[in-house]
């Protein structure tokens, strides 16, 4: 028996018992050949994957680690087998958030996500008007001034449901935040802190601080303003292509921009 056949089903036993069960990989898709060099799986496959080359094909750590809805799914939706804390009957919707049947709020369940508040497709484009009206609706439910009149334990479970709903949904409506909220559900952390090394940038940041120093009077600074909201525009739309297309170092360039103009408007708006 040849090396190729005796390494072949050690390792693919590894991979299937690695790969969560939601991953769609066929090993039977793939071209391999062992005479490459293979890195093997580190010891927490879920936290570290290793660069894979297989022939004429590549798994790299960015591909699997900042999955695409096409190819694995970390956070596909749960199925929740909870009921009423109150009346004990099974949810008829989910996210369980309120029990319509006694209208009682249910305790704040962290394992959903902001997308799956709003009833929406985990993707960094979305609509607005829909988010809104969504919004809306969970507060007729849930604010706490509704349940005043109730027990401890459902005032409680109304303000932290409440508060979680209003910070999905200004996480959701700002494009920054919602593009490193998205990165961190696929496990992609993102240090906005990070210091700027990109020479390109470094100048421009230069120039527009002297704009902004320079500028005579509000006319000037809402003409930089609106610049910069172009430009959070444009890196936005760039942010969007690159998730779609699971290119982790392009997503962090585009939030490390995003983050800057950002700070730049703030700044502006302290002057005028």
């Amino acid at each position: 028996m040849d090396k190729t056949k005796k390494l072949w089903k050690p390792f693919s036993d590894v991979l299937r018992k690695a790969l969560p069960s939601t991953c769609r990989l066929e090993a039977s898709n793939y071209n391999y050949n062992f005479t490459s060099r293979i890195r093997l799986l580190s010891s927490s496959f879920s936290s570290s994957v290793q660069e894979y080359s297989f022939g004429r094909r590549q798994l790299s750590s960015e591909n699997l680690g900042f999955c695409g809805r096409t190819f694995c799914s970390v956070t596909a939706e749960k199925v929740h087998n909870a009921t009423c804390w109150n009346c004990n009957e099974a949810p008829k919707a989910v996210p369980f958030l309120f029990c319509n049947s006694c209208r009682s709020v249910q305790p704040v369940d962290h394992s959903v996500d902001y997308f799956q508040i709003f009833g929406l497709e985990k993707k960094y484009e979305i609509e607005d008007e829909n988010l809104e009206r969504k919004y809306k609706d969970w507060q007729k439910k849930l604010h706490p001034d509704l349940v005043h009149s109730k027990s401890k334990k459902e005032r409680e479970y109304a303000a932290e449901q409440s508060a979680r709903v209003i910070e999905a949904y200004r996480t959701l409506t700002n494009p920054l935040s919602r593009a490193i909220y998205i990165l961190r559900l696929e496990g992609v952390e993102v240090n906005e802190e990070e210091t700027v090394t990109e020479p390109e940038l470094l100048t421009e940041i230069m120039e527009i601080r002297e704009a902004v120093e320079d500028a005579a009077d509000s006319q000037a600074l809402n003409q930089i303003q609106s610049s910069m909201q172009e430009k959070l525009i444009h890196w936005s739309n760039s942010f969007a292509s690159a998730f779609r297309n699971r290119k982790c170092d392009e997503a962090r360039i585009c939030i490390r921009r995003m983050t800057y103009y950002r700070r730049v408007n703030e700044e502006i708006a302290k002057k005028l």
